[in-house]
């Protein structure tokens, strides 16, 4: 199976011409995926276009395809988008890298109450560009023609004002995450808390009338870490909703 590799500045192409990947990405390609001439790969800019072609020339730190075919991965009309609280340790970074191999189409770190890890400045900034990084890597792992964005961190007032579809994670929900369906095509966010869980004052400011649903979703019989439950949530949004 081909390998995907990302250039961001790839504007447009069309079978026939040729792309040249050089920089980290070439360097990575050619000198540790072993990239060989006459090898199919496939190109992308992470914004929904994807050319496919041979390899027709390796440098030191570059590669060069000879486009054969051209895709473009439309948009989806709904986003799921991971609200991710802040967790010690990397499985905050655990849950950024499966959701998207999942299909998350965004990402929002949350700096939950009971969150250990804290960004503040500069570190917000490092950890924005981290979870951008591992999400760039998974959508590579994944072959995805999107790689979801990762927003800049967010309060928990943040997520009450969101214009969308808000779904708490917690055993403390009703209804079962898989019964649920938007009733329209806003955003759905799905949010999930650290390890210590989400305080009754979070629970009742997320759960608040907004401008869509706001609700507490129960995701199964069991309690998942919050490096699982946001990758679990999204591949039972992904099926209910005809997405898989």
């Amino acid at each position: 199976m081909a390998n995907l590799y990302f250039d961001e500045s790839l504007a447009d192409t069309e079978p026939g011409g040729l792309i040249t990947v050089s920089g980290d990405e070439g360097r990575h390609a050619v000198r540790v995926s072993r990239l060989r001439l006459g090898e199919q790969t496939i190109v992308g800019n992470g914004r929904g276009l994807r050319a496919f072609g041979a390899v027709t020339e390796l440098g030191r730190d570059s590669f060069t395809v000879a486009v054969e075919r051209v895709e473009e991965v439309p948009a989806p009309a709904r986003r799921l988008v991971l609200v991710q609280a802040l967790a010690k340790g990397d499985r905050d970074e655990r849950a950024v890298e499966q959701a998207t191999e999942f299909g998350v189409d965004a990402i929002v770190p949350w700096q939950a109450e009971r969150s250990v890890s804290r960004w503040v400045g500069e570190k917000a900034e490092k950890g924005v560009a981290k979870w951008s990084r591992i999400a760039r890597e998974a959508s590579k792992q994944s072959m995805r023609g999107w790689i979801p964005e990762v927003l800049q961190p967010v309060a928990t007032a943040d997520l009450a004002a969101l214009d969308g579809h808000v779904i708490a994670l917690h055993p403390r929900g009703e209804e079962r995450l898989s019964a649920w369906r938007p009733p329209d095509e806003r955003d759905v966010y799905l949010v999930v808390g650290p390890e210590g869980g989400l305080t009754d004052i979070e629970l009742s400011t997320l759960t608040a009338q907004g401008p869509g649903e706001r609700q507490i979703a129960l995701l199964g019989n069991n309690v998942l870490r919050t490096s699982s439950a946001g990758p679990a949530a999204i591949a039972v949004l992904n099926a209910a909703l005809g997405r898989w």
